[in-house]
């Protein structure tokens, strides 16, 4: 599945300068038209470590507008989280109609680590999945747009990407012990990751594989397909208020 996420895809700086200024009004123009709309959309991330998902979040918050993007993070669930339903903090922070938001570590996160670490059984996971790919279906229902980015590397360029950051001053703070916890396991996390995805990737609630190795080159794959996805949704509602 994520071979095709390893063939080191680049984008020059010529070319990635030439495509952003366009791409940015594009992507404000679209943010206005959602505004104006009755439905949100939502953009999850999930990926293996140092494949600059937080780094993609951030170039959107740039690109865009962030008046109008609600950006949501998460850690394990504290107490009083964990004494509510598993999707509770979630539904706190969805955004509301007309607005765009941007989740890393959501829902997905923490069921995956407790798969890959052996926590539960297979069966459990696909029950937790299920449970995840019904939570998605009721948002498209009420209408939400819906796209997520699984960012990939290779086992090598993971390697290569956390090396970097730790020899980073400024970056280094971001690299732990558990990152490379991971990286040890990374044929499980890949595994774990083709049955997830196989799982929950729907027509309403599809999954992106995102090559991660070149920022230039992530950066317009989520942006354009974002531009595209919301563009064809917003069309297809004006095209619907015209005939009626």
């Amino acid at each position: 599945m994520f071979e095709s996420a390893e063939l080191g895809r680049s984008v020059t700086k010529k070319a990635f300068d030439e495509a952003v200024p366009a791409l940015r009004v594009e992507l404000v123009e679209l943010q206005q038209r959602l505004r104006r709309a009755d439905f949100p959309a939502l953009v999850l991330f999930s990926g293996v470590n140092g494949a600059g998902k937080s780094e993609t979040i951030k170039v959107l918050n740039e690109w865009m507008d962030p008046r109008w993007i609600l950006n949501s993070a998460y850690r394990p669930p504290s107490e009083e989280e964990r004494e509510r339903p598993r999707f509770w903090r979630y539904w706190r922070d969805l955004p509301g109609k007309g607005q765009l938001g941007l989740f890393l570590s959501a829902w997905y996160s923490r069921p995956f680590l407790d798969r890959v670490y052996g926590n539960g059984s297979w069966a459990e996971y696909d029950t937790i999945l299920a449970e995840i790919a019904a939570f998605e279906r009721v948002l498209a229902d009420d209408g939400a747009v819906i796209l997520k980015s699984w960012m990939h590397l290779g086992r090598a360029q993971q390697k290569q990407r956390l090396k970097s950051l730790e020899k980073d001053p400024l970056q280094s703070w971001r690299i732990t012990d558990q990152d490379w916890k991971h990286w040890k396991s990374y044929g499980r996390f890949v595994e774990v990751a083709e049955h997830s995805i196989r799982g929950t990737s729907t027509a309403r609630a599809p999954w992106m594989i995102v090559e991660g190795t070149d920022p230039r080159y992530r950066s317009l794959t989520v942006a354009t397909t974002i531009r595209d996805v919301l563009r064809a949704r917003l069309d297809h509602v004006d095209r619907r208020a015209a005939d009626s």
